[in-house]
């Protein structure tokens, strides 16, 4: 058995850890949903800024583990693939969830001014993070001044969603229209909210030890194979750091609560963005961002393509449209294919 804290995994062995702990994450995820629906109104959130934020940030902690272990192992590229890359593997996520919400188009269902922001706030995260791998390459004590810049960027755009409680613009309520109010709490209604609160601390950490182990067993995968890091942390960590905010909002949907599970993806992207400043923390071979390559910053690219297929879903509201899934879901599969394809060959 190889040393579970230092040397590379083989390949057998990483692909058994990369399959167990996924199934793992899943089955966090499932149990985050409820946990997250119950608490968002407990807590008077509401579905979309707690979904955005708290949420948002249980299922990053496994890609924000996955980017801090890699760039602290010296692969810079592999580090900022699984960032970019699951912000992809997430949006990705919406069409999953659209496919569980059969009634209508889930950016339909979903639309709402806040949703809208938090899309608005990841395009700028995304293009404030290209930005920097095309600055000067100046770092102090090692990190790169954008990384700061990201995080305040970051507080800034939460603050002002916040604070926007009576907004100019307003989704048009259709029949379809999902709104967010408080629903029976089911199972969870006997517990106290500081018992939920814990099991809800619980979750995370598992998901932070499942994030630990699928990085290492993809280093012994890139290692121990010809991929390269751009496609191996697009298809191998993207996708299962996009896992908890697929299984989750796929869940969340299936409980009628569609804000939520729109908010933890997009919510849930925005905090991978400041997964590069994390990178770049413990990176210490200089700036993250100019270690980046061409695959990955091409990859970077495609994540801000598409968020911006999805916020166009948002505005445009599609009740039907292309394969029952909207314009939207259609472009999302096209252009994550299309990336994986490019980032293969």
């Amino acid at each position: 058995m190889p040393d579970m804290l230092a040397g590379q995994w083989p390949l057998g062995w990483s692909v058994a850890v990369l399959c167990l702990a996924g199934a793992l994450t899943v089955a966090c995820g499932v149990r985050l949903a409820g946990l997250g629906d119950v608490l968002a109104d407990r807590t008077g959130w509401g579905e979309a800024l707690f979904g955005a934020v708290l949420f948002g940030l249980v299922t990053s902690l496994s890609g924000i583990v996955m980017t801090a272990v890699s760039a602290a192992d010296a692969a810079p590229e592999l580090a900022y693939s699984n960032a970019v890359g699951g912000i992809a593997a997430q949006t990705l996520a919406v069409v999953a969830a659209d496919a569980f919400h059969r009634r209508v188009n889930l950016e339909h269902a979903a639309a709402s001014l806040q949703n809208l922001l938090f899309g608005c706030l990841l395009t700028g995260l995304l293009g404030l993070a290209l930005m920097a791998s095309f600055s000067p390459d100046v770092t102090a004590a090692g990190v790169h001044p954008v990384s700061f810049v990201l995080i305040l960027f970051y507080l800034g755009g939460l603050h002002l969603i916040r604070r926007n409680t009576e907004p100019m613009w307003r989704a048009v309520r259709t029949r379809e229209t999902v709104r967010d109010v408080p629903r029976g709490e089911g199972a969870f209604s006997a517990r106290s909210t500081p018992r939920l609160w814990g099991e809800f601390a619980i979750l995370a950490a598992t998901v932070v030890v499942a994030g630990w182990a699928v990085t290492r067993a993809a280093e012994g995968l890139l290692s121990a194979t010809t991929l390269r890091a751009g496609f191996v942390g697009a298809a191998v960590l993207g996708t299962v750091n996009a896992l908890p905010e697929t299984v989750t909002s796929i869940a969340a949907v299936r409980r009628g609560a569609v804000t939520l599970a729109f908010a933890a993806i997009i919510g849930g992207n925005c905090l991978d963005v400041l997964n590069l400043a994390v990178g770049d923390l413990a990176y210490r071979g200089g700036s993250l961002y100019h270690a980046a390559g061409d695959d990955e910053l091409f990859l970077a690219c495609a994540a801000l393509v598409m968020t911006t297929v999805v916020l166009g879903g948002l505005l445009v509201r599609q009740e039907r449209g292309w394969f029952r899934l909207g314009f939207d879901g259609a472009l999302l599969v096209l252009v994550h294919a299309a990336t994986l394809t490019i980032l293969a060959f």
